[in-house]
């Protein structure tokens, strides 16, 4: 019997200081001598209870928990953390290859008693100033134009000042990865003598720990930055744990509320003033504060050096009869003139860059959805000048044009007015022109008046006059002085 702890409590009195029976406690507080026994030494208390009964069903046998075991044991030696036996599978399998004939219920308790491990211990670890630093991936969500994206957070941190920075990419590829870390070593401005990284593909080949082979832009970086590589072992997120703690930081410190940002690089100046801000901060333990800390580990770093590093992945292609270029299954417009020449093409994290002989063609933010086309009105007008009667059928028309001008430019007189239109999209752009068709050409559509309110000047204010004549007022008191015959001095 369970009893409350006032009953226990005259139990526990009347046997101590009364030296009373179990007969006499029994009758006294009317509860069985079975209960007065067990509470009234003092080696069994009320508020604790064991929760369970301390007996295994009968057909949960040494057998059973042997077979269970060697499941878990099979687990632990496969390290894949989303593909382990739950309850009900090891219940399907005992069912299925033992014939097991308890219930699921039954098992439940058993399966997560053994899957509990023994809380693990690690060593504080200590850096000197220079020494490394740690870098890791992280998956965030925020609002890019209004459209939920999932964004991947290249996060670096000093391990002896506790410095950081942080950077947003589409994806988690080799040259996202080349390209954060040259921005966080320029951040810094040096690197360390080594940086500690987990075993992503975007970094290693094969193997792990100090058996993993790098990839080969990552081992050019690193020599050329003179820092040395090493990579954490499997599911050792303790050998990194500086920087596991800074990405749960910047979702909870940057990211929320969920930020709302026109672009990628608006949501990068946002972390890289977070990174700024934070050397404020003052970690617990610590007389400095992290951007006292970093002054002082800044002597230590390896100077960058003098040539910058191309981060990007390129290839050489040739302009297709569309004036497109195609990198990673996506294509990109250049300027119409360039069919049938060789460009460069360079794709870094965020962006796609189209050179020909050291001059810049285009540049795009880069896009990961395959398959699709990117135009810039701007590189076809001179074909679309040449042949207007393709301006109301050019994809790079309809696909650039915002409906309302295109609209606008389905009630124009000619093909010849469109192709005007379109050319004022490019000198003027397409928030100015949407402007002028809300003020004046709503009720006809002319060319000549979207010109006119496009291109009329401004309200001039008049510039002061230089050398201006001088003109005395006239004293009229003393005219009136003359006609009353008196002398005027």
């Amino acid at each position: 019997m369970i009893i409350e702890v006032d009953v226990y409590e005259k139990i526990r009195y009347h046997t101590v200081h009364e030296g009373k029976s179990q007969r006499e406690i029994a009758r006294m507080l009317g509860i069985s001598r079975t209960t007065v026994k067990k509470y009234m030494d003092g080696s069994q208390v009320p508020w604790e209870r064991s929760g369970t009964s301390g007996r295994t069903p009968y057909v949960v046998t040494d057998d059973v928990v042997a077979i269970i075991k060697g499941y878990i044991a099979e687990d632990d030696a496969e390290n894949i953390k989303k593909q382990k036996h739950t309850a009900r599978r090891i219940y399907e399998r005992l069912v299925e290859e033992h014939g097991f004939s308890g219930g699921e219920s039954t098992l439940r308790p058993l399966v997560a008693e053994l899957k509990k491990k023994a809380p693990k211990a690690f060593i504080p670890l200590s850096y000197n100033p220079g020494e490394a630093i740690q870098v890791d991936w992280g998956e965030a969500t925020i609002y890019e134009n209004h459209v939920k994206t999932k964004v991947n957070l290249f996060c670096m941190r000093q391990c002896y000042s506790a410095d950081i920075f942080v950077i947003a990419f589409y994806r988690q590829n080799e040259e996202s990865f080349l390209e954060g870390l040259a921005a966080g070593l320029t951040h810094f401005n040096g690197s360390p003598s080594r940086i500690i990284f987990d075993n992503a593909r975007v970094a290693v080949k094969e193997g792990f720990g100090i058996h993993a082979k790098v990839q080969d832009g990552y081992k050019a970086f690193a020599a050329h930055n003179a820092f040395k590589t090493e990579f954490c072992n499997i599911a050792s997120g303790h050998e990194k744990g500086l920087v596991e703690g800074l990405v749960g930081y910047i979702r909870r410190n940057v990211l929320v509320p969920v930020p709302k940002v026109e672009s990628l690089d608006a949501l990068n100046a946002l972390l890289l003033a977070k990174c700024i801000k934070y050397r404020n901060h003052k970690i617990k333990g610590r007389d400095l504060n992290v951007g006292q800390m970093f002054k002082l580990e800044r002597d230590y770093f390896i100077p960058m050096p003098s040539y910058i590093y191309e981060t990007s992945k390129s290839l050489i292609t040739e302009v297709d009869e569309f004036a497109l270029v195609k990198f990673d299954q996506v294509q990109y417009s250049v300027p119409y003139n360039y069919v049938g020449k060789l460009v460069s093409v360079k794709g870094y994290g965020n962006r796609i860059t189209v050179m020909h002989k050291n001059v810049e063609l285009a540049e795009y933010p880069r896009s990961y959805k395959k398959t699709s086309v990117h135009y810039k009105l701007e590189h076809y007008i001179g074909l679309i000048e040449r042949r207007p009667r393709s301006a109301y059928n050019a994809k790079p028309v309809k696909e650039t044009l915002d409906p309302k001008i295109m609209a606008f430019g389905e009630r124009l007189e000619s093909p010849k007015d469109m192709v005007k239109l379109l050319r004022l999209c490019i000198e003027h752009g397409q928030v100015k022109v949407l402007e002028a068709l809300a003020r004046g050409t709503h009720q006809s559509a002319s060319i000549g008046l979207l010109t006119s309110l496009l291109t009329q000047t401004c309200i001039v204010t008049p510039l002061p006059q230089r050398n201006e004549i001088k003109i005395q007022p006239t004293e009229l008191h003393k005219y009136d002085a003359l006609i009353s015959g008196a002398v005027v001095m």
